[in-house]
């Protein structure tokens, strides 16, 4: 290395042979980060297939983002470099090459203001654990958006919708983060047991109604559904089967209206007198 460097930056080789030997080595150097950067992204995913338990593996996209990120600053410190050593050969002072640039990079800055911001708050929102990729969450800012997380970028968070928009939100513009701990909102529909009705029956009804709707509904409906055995209420004085839904955000409806309309026309079958306000549906954060 000192041979090489006496060659290049003494008298000892003419200028144009310098300056195509620091370019060489500036292509090479970026070459080589470009290299690192595949090889990391690659054994990154690699280990993550494998479910290492790692947690900077847990936290791959992540992780992911921050090589780019550390990548591109390294390719853009090589060919800054490399592009002054030349000017240096041509005659320029280095001096007066880093203070130009460094005029020109606060113009910049004062004129790509909101890219800044972007960088700042892709790089906060990486690092602060406000959401992850896969997360189902809302976005409030210059519009409200929900939906799930497809990467947190520096510029842009990606969010595909309901009806599978990628929506590209500038990081600048995000005010608030509301996630879902659940991958959605947890949807309960109770149905009275009127006495006489057979509990099985009831349970075979609900049991084919929610999973029709989830087949038919997959997009709105996240989960299979799940039937709770039969509860008697805490005053023991009825009982109760609990269908439990994990459904997009926004969505109540498909399961206040359709699913609550298919289980009354079912217990009117089975109880004539069945009541409309013996079905119950409401919403609860907890899973239980």
């Amino acid at each position: 290395m000192a041979r090489l460097y006496d060659y290049l930056f003494q008298q000892q080789s003419s200028a144009g042979v310098r300056v195509l030997l620091i370019a060489g080595l500036a292509l090479f150097a970026h070459l080589l980060v470009k290299a690192v950067t595949l090889i990391s992204e690659r054994a990154i995913t690699l280990f993550q297939r494998r479910r290492n338990r790692l947690r900077f593996v847990a936290q791959q996209p992540k992780f992911v983002t921050l090589v780019k990120l550390v990548a591109s600053t390294l390719t853009w410190s090589i060919y800054f470099v490399g592009l002054g050593l030349i000017l240096q050969e041509c005659g320029v002072n280095l001096t007066a090459y880093l203070a130009s640039a460094s005029v020109v990079g606060l113009a910049i800055s004062f004129g790509s203001q909101g890219l800044v911001q972007d960088m700042v708050i892709g790089l906060t929102l990486i690092f602060s654990d406000t959401m992850d990729v896969d997360d189902m969450v809302e976005i409030v800012g210059s519009v409200v958006v929900v939906g799930r997380v497809q990467e947190i970028g520096l510029r842009f968070t990606k969010v595909v919708n309901l009806y599978n928009q990628v929506v590209f939100i500038p990081n600048r513009t995000v005010a608030n983060v509301s996630r879902f701990p659940h991958g959605g909102i947890n949807a309960y529909a109770d149905i009275q047991l009127s006495a006489g009705v057979d509990p099985e029956k009831t349970a075979a009804s609900a049991r084919a109604a929610a999973f029709g709707l989830w087949r038919e509904f997959g997009a709105i409906i996240l989960s299979e559904p799940a039937i709770d055995p039969v509860r008697t209420a805490e005053d023991g004085g009825w009982k109760f089967l609990r269908v439990r839904f994990v459904i997009w955000p926004g969505q109540g409806s498909l399961i206040e209206t359709t699913f609550r309309q298919q289980i009354l026309r079912t217990m009117k079958t089975l109880d004539p007198n069945y009541a409309d306000w013996q079905v119950t549906v409401f919403y609860r954060a907890s899973a239980t």
